[in-house]
């Protein structure tokens, strides 16, 4: 598990104790309903009830014998019920404990990210309407382009992350699901009945067929949701990452107080949050590819996938959660230069108005290769002598021809790239009253 980064609520979701809580869970559930329906006697069933219990280290003792956690978790029952738990685990094969149980952590788990992804998105909001108006550049390849606002840079990332919302409630639907269906999903010494009542008690939905195993598409579905949600917290980061360079500086990360950034150039202040949520992504994804590859498994079961689900669902869940919350700190304590983005969108001296004046000598009558050839050759002069690009263009006699300087004073304005902001941002953000499914709570 990947201790270093978890967070205290994850963490013991995935702890050794809530392990064996959540499968005596299930063991307590199923000898509930098959004394209902007669299945095992009413006076064994208080005996369990009353006596269950177990120690962690028993079942670790136990298991350096059995080389086998449910028997050695069964077994440890055993010892502290007596003679009535002849009755725990009566019908079920291991599986049915184990599938369900995980089942219910990897519930829970989701219901913790959701709230984590809420946290986030309500964090991008917040500086997103903080930044509607901030005026920077935007970059394609790297390159000034046209006019955007930091606003709406956060809002795009906002829409990213509604949308892995939804993919979460619904992976979280997808594994929600329990099985008692014996060996090989035969229901061959419990008749269906009993799983569907003991999912209930649980609050899942029975599988409505399954091996020996509830089936690996499930699982595979959830850690490519989590590998899609820390690909949109890498997008993120990959942005500050740009801003915060030396020649950008639009963005950078809060730095506090006796942070060092180096140990050999004091001056240093690296983006080193926005690094790490980098890097991490790539385990997330990595672990995703391993769940696609546990689908695959020979006729109604091997185990081959049972080591690597150890490994990937609590470690997903963990650095799932994990960059989640360092993303919101990321994205709450951003500083923002919005003289910087001022500055840098004027470095080209209105060549970013290009595409501007290109259409409007269209509008005025010009072939479009040939407005595209005027406009060019004088964004190119302006770009490579350092000139200011209306200069050159108000003083170009193709151009005088159709364009008046008031028509040039109106093309080389911000408000014209601009205008739509607000209109952008009411469909990223309806009121909730007109939110489309997914954006409300799904569960």
């Amino acid at each position: 598990m990947i201790a270093r980064y978890a967070l205290p609520e994850m963490t013991a979701l995935w702890s050794d104790e809530r392990r064996f809580a959540t499968w005596l869970a299930v063991e307590l559930a199923a000898c509930e309903v098959q004394a209902e329906l007669g299945l095992i006697p009413s006076a064994a069933l208080a005996d369990i009830r009353a006596k269950a219990r177990f120690s962690v280290a028993r079942i670790a003792e136990l298991e350096q014998t059995t080389r086998h956690d449910v028997i050695a978790f069964t077994t440890a029952l055993a010892e502290a019920i007596g003679p009535a738990a002849r009755y725990i685990h009566f019908g079920l094969t291991s599986s049915d404990v184990v599938d369900t149980a995980q089942a219910i952590l990897l519930r829970d788990a989701c219901d913790l990210l959701v709230q984590r992804v809420d946290a986030f998105a309500a964090a991008l909001k917040t500086r997103a309407y903080e930044h509607k108006d901030t005026v920077m550049i935007g970059r394609t390849h790297g390159v000034h382009a046209e006019p955007t606002t930091f606003g709406l840079v956060l809002a795009l990332y906002y829409a990213d992350t509604q949308r892995n919302r939804q993919r979460l409630v619904q992976a979280r639907h997808t594994v929600a699901v329990g099985k008692l269906s014996g060996a090989v999903g035969t229901f061959a010494h419990l008749p269906p009945e009993v799983e569907a009542r003991v999912c209930a008690r649980l609050g899942l939905t029975p599988d409505p067929i399954s091996t020996q195993i509830v089936q690996r598409d499930r699982h595979a579905e959830l850690l490519t949701t989590l590998a899609l949600i820390g690909a949109g917290i890498e997008k993120l980061a990959l942005e500050v990452r740009h801003l915060q360079r030396t020649e950008v500086r639009e963005v950078r990360e809060a730095f506090g107080t006796g942070q060092k950034g180096s140990s050999a150039m004091p001056h240093k202040r690296n983006p080193i949050v926005a690094e790490q949520l980098c890097g991490l992504a790539r385990i997330l994804r990595a672990n995703a590819q391993a769940a696609l590859e546990n689908i695959a498994l020979w006729h109604e079961r091997d185990i081959s996938h049972s080591s690597v689900e150890r490994i990937i669902l609590p470690d997903s869940c963990i650095l799932a959660d994990y960059m989640l919350a360092k993303a919101t700190e990321l994205v709450q304590g951003l500083v923002v230069d919005a003289d910087r983005m001022r500055a840098n969108l004027e470095s080209l001296r209105g060549v970013i108005f290009s595409g501007t004046l290109l259409l409007e000598l269209v509008r005025r009558g010009l072939e479009r290769e040939a407005a595209y050839a005027i406009v060019q050759r004088l964004a190119l002069a302006a770009w490579d002598h350092g000139a200011d690009f209306q200069t050159l263009v108000g003083r170009d006699p193709d151009v005088q021809r159709l364009l008046t300087p008031e028509d040039l004073t109106r093309i080389f304005t911000l408000p014209h790239h601009l205008r739509h902001v607000d209109a952008i941002f009411r469909r990223v953000f309806p009121p909730p009253d007109t939110a489309p499914p997914g954006e409300a709570e799904l569960f």
